[in-house]
């Protein structure tokens, strides 16, 4: 990601959805006036989805997400219908493209009812209305889509060949992205901008160089967003930097890996957290994930844990997921649980062989994503947990690291 461009997880995610050969490409080819997916007459040419960030006027950055056909058939059809699924879950708005040269059927009422299973705002758009020409009226679908709950204010006639109600179609998605929850913030509402907040930022043979990692440029950024002052230091400067600024800060931000080093020398009465706590509440379900990290006191020999990260960098010596993460979990318990990984869009859909979750703070993963992710776990009974909360936890400074949420 560039400096400058707005994060993928921020972005607002359109999806389009349907059976094969239902012109799904080629309609979202012409909403964003770009050959952002390959089309053809053959069913099936969308074999993995398709994503791109883009600015779409009136909505600002959005991902696109072009995806494989939900009826596909067969075991490489339904890798491929999983992958679809998969995009489904990242989705806060989808656009669900009818083959309108037919009636709907019941594989797209089942594609319907899993968009509407989920809650996300949709649209539908028939497609291929050009090859009714005068006979429009002949089509007799509307009256299913209506038994199926779809409201006529929903529902959009177009052609992907000719581009006719393509327009019509962009303005009825701004209108249903409009419907969504209120803006969350990562911390604006626990400071205030007479506030000076200190960034506390390790650099070691882990961190990228000549850059810093998501989560800590948007903190920064909602900082001055809000227009609080701010100090930026290394672990190893902290101590001298308190003592030459002459004021208390009001809250201290630390990378987890150092949190035990920080809060010896952050006072008492400074409130401390993480960067990643903040986006276990941002993303994610924070007393739940609380919940989870005392699990660890319960930890037997065997037991499996999974630990799960949004993203795929490459992995290097002395990586947290990897290496610090079982080593600490290791040395808390005075165990030896097993220890399984996932990265990416991963994640498994069956819990059940896991005693506990631990996951990244998901700053690669919007909050859909997230939130199903935490929602599986509950729904299966496995504790999940967050790497910051678990680190505090297993510190013994966690209640500290929560105080400024009043958990």
């Amino acid at each position: 990601m560039g400096i400058n461009a707005t994060p993928v997880a921020e972005r607002l995610h359109i999806g389009f959805f349907g059976k094969r050969n239902a012109g799904k490409s080629s309609v979202m080819n012409r909403v964003t006036g770009q050959n952002l997916a390959v089309v053809s007459e053959i069913k099936g040419t969308t074999t993995d989805p398709v994503y791109k960030t883009m600015e779409l006027l009136p909505l600002g950055p959005v991902m696109m997400m072009d995806t494989p056909g939900m009826d596909d058939e067969g075991d490489l059809g339904s890798l491929r219908v999983e992958k679809s699924y998969q995009a489904l879950r990242k989705a806060d708005l989808a656009v669900m493209v009818l083959d309108g040269t037919r009636n709907p059927d019941e594989e797209d009422e089942k594609v319907l009812r899993k968009i509407q299973e989920k809650g996300i705002p949709y649209v539908v758009a028939v497609n291929k209305w050009d090859v009714w020409g005068e006979k429009v009226d002949e089509w007799n679908g509307k009256g299913r889509l209506h038994v199926w709950g779809i409201p006529d204010e929903r529902i959009v006639p177009v052609s992907a060949e000719t581009g006719t109600g393509i327009e019509e179609l962009k303005a009825v998605i701004a209108e249903a992205a409009r419907v969504q929850e209120p803006e969350k913030r990562l911390l604006a509402d626990l400071i205030r901008p007479s506030d000076l907040v200190v960034l506390v930022i390790p650099i070691d043979k882990a961190a990228p160089k000549g850059r810093l990692i998501l989560p800590q440029q948007q903190v920064i950024r909602e900082l001055l967003d809000v227009g609080v002052r701010m100090l930026v230091v290394r672990d190893d400067r902290l101590g001298d930097a308190l003592d030459r600024i002459g004021e208390k800060p009001a809250l201290v931000i630390t990378d987890s890996q150092v949190f035990r080093e920080v809060s010896k020398i952050t006072p008492k009465e400074v409130y401390l957290t993480s960067f990643s706590i903040l986006f276990a509440r941002y993303k994610g379900d924070l007393k739940h994930t609380v919940q989870g990290a005392r699990v660890l006191k319960t930890i037997k020999d065997g037991d499996n844990i999974l630990i799960s990260e949004g993203c795929t960098h490459r992995r290097q010596c002395g990586d947290i997921g990897t290496e610090k993460l079982p080593e600490w979990i290791r040395n808390y318990t005075g165990k030896s649980p097993e220890f399984s990984f996932t990265s990416g869009t991963e994640f498994p859909q069956d819990l059940s062989p896991y005693r506990l979750i631990v996951h990244c703070g998901g700053c690669m993963l919007n909050e859909k994503e997230m939130r199903y992710r935490y929602a599986c776990a509950q729904r299966q009974g496995i504790p999940m947990t967050n790497y910051g909360i678990l680190i505090a936890f297993i510190h013994g400074i966690l209640e500290r690291s929560l105080e400024i949420f009043e958990v």
